[in-house]
Parts: structure tokens; sequence; C-alpha cells
């Protein structure tokens, strides 16, 4: 990434830095919509079908049961579309322009936190249902996140192109993030009470565990994400 000031080559007259000027932003950009088109173009009955069932809460065998090796390739694409597009949104609301670092290494940090947090949450799950549940509701919880992963690659990307060519300040990129998060774990409280809960009795604890594993570790995410971009201020 260029210097937050852009010199033009004529006058010298100092340029401030705009996301939508910088070249890997746009590859990125570029990139993730290609990608998006060519996954549609080849797996979009399987996606439609993955969020048919998702809102009504089939019972089906497993997501996957009718779905082709492409179609498993597909959704592993998406999967990696949602944490480039992650980190894309975190590398414009965090402000790292002024920090000095490229926007190649910023944004593929951000991925990779995003991806290792992702597979960690996975992780998290398998365990939790091995402890607690049966294969099959794990499962099924398992599959239902994996859908809300793949859909919110596409909300960020819809979200990120407008907040870049459109210039938007800060305080709505966040709001944008803020709710696209609220929506997000509304839908996984949605299926949450769909597998796990029966009774109001049941529900009280749900909540309790809800919080502790879908909230608690994303604001563990913030505060580390918060401190590392101080630190790419500060030494940078």
């Amino acid at each position: 990434m260029m210097n937050p000031l852009l010199t033009a080559a004529s006058g010298g007259t100092p340029i401030p830095y705009s996301f939508c000027m910088d070249g890997v932003v746009t590859a990125l950009l570029l990139g993730c919509f290609f990608l998006s088109a060519y996954v549609l173009s080849r797996s979009r009955s399987h996606l439609l079908q993955l969020g048919h069932d998702f809102l009504l809460h089939r019972e089906r065998a497993s997501i996957f049961s009718d779905a082709t090796g492409g179609d498993t390739h597909h959704l592993i694409l998406l999967v990696l579309q949602t944490c480039v597009m992650v980190g894309m949104y975190l590398f414009v609301c965090f402000g790292t322009a002024q920090a000095g670092q490229p926007t190649w290494k910023l944004v593929g940090v951000y991925t990779g936190v995003c991806g290792g947090y992702v597979f960690a949450k996975w992780l998290l799950y398998l365990l939790l249902g091995w402890i607690f549940l049966d294969r099959e509701v794990t499962r099924r919880w398992t599959e239902a996140y994996a859908t809300l992963v793949y859909y919110l690659g596409f909300a960020l990307f819809l979200s990120v192109l407008f907040i870049v060519y459109f210039n938007l300040k800060l305080e709505i990129s966040v709001i944008i993030g803020a709710v696209l998060f609220f929506f997000l774990k509304i839908l996984a409280f949605y299926k949450w009470l769909k597998l796990f809960c029966s009774n109001l009795y049941g529900s009280l604890f749900l909540i309790l565990y809800f919080c502790a594993v879908e909230i608690i570790p994303c604001l563990m995410l913030y505060r580390g994400l918060v401190q590392l971009n101080d630190y790419w201020t500060i030494n940078y």
C-alpha cells in the first residue's frame, strides 16, 4: 500500500488515501466477484436449498447428501471468500491505511485471523457436541453453522463494495457491520432453539450457553484485533 498521502506526479499536490484508489482492494473485490459468479453459476440451486432448509428447519440426512464433489469444492471456496471479505471489512473499519503497512499484508493477516476463528469455532462445536450432544444433532448444527458462513460471504461482499466505492463514513461502516453481526447471531440463536430447546426451562440455560459459546469469543476476538491494530499503529 502506498503512503496515506499520495503525491501527484504533476505538481506534487498531496492526495488523501482512498480505498477505492487502492489497487489491492480493487483486485480483491474483482476476485471475489468472479468467484461468486463462478460458484453461483454451478451450485446456485444447492445454495438455495441450503438456505431453504436452514430457515424451515428441515430434517435431512445431510446437507451434503445430494451434493456432488464439485458442489463441495464450491462450498469450500465460499468459506475462503467469507474469510477474505471479513479481512477486507476489518481493514476498512480499523483504519489501518494510516499504519504504513502494505494493503495485502494487512488484509492477509485479518483474513488469516478470521480463518483461524472459523476453524476454531468448528472444532469447539465438535468438542461440545461430543461431550453433551449426540452425533446427529452435532452434525446438523455444524452444517447450519457452515450455511451461515457461506451466506455471510455474499452479504459482506455487497457491504464492502458499497462502503469502498461510496466512500462511506467510518460510523456508517461500523453500523453496517453491527447489523450483519446482529442478524447473524439472531439466525444462529433461532437454529439453536430449533435444535436444542424443547421447553422454557431449557431456554434459560440455552441463553447462557449461547452467550458463552457465541458472544464471548467474538468479544475476545475484537479485543485481540484492537490490540493488533494498536501495535501496527504505534510501531509502523
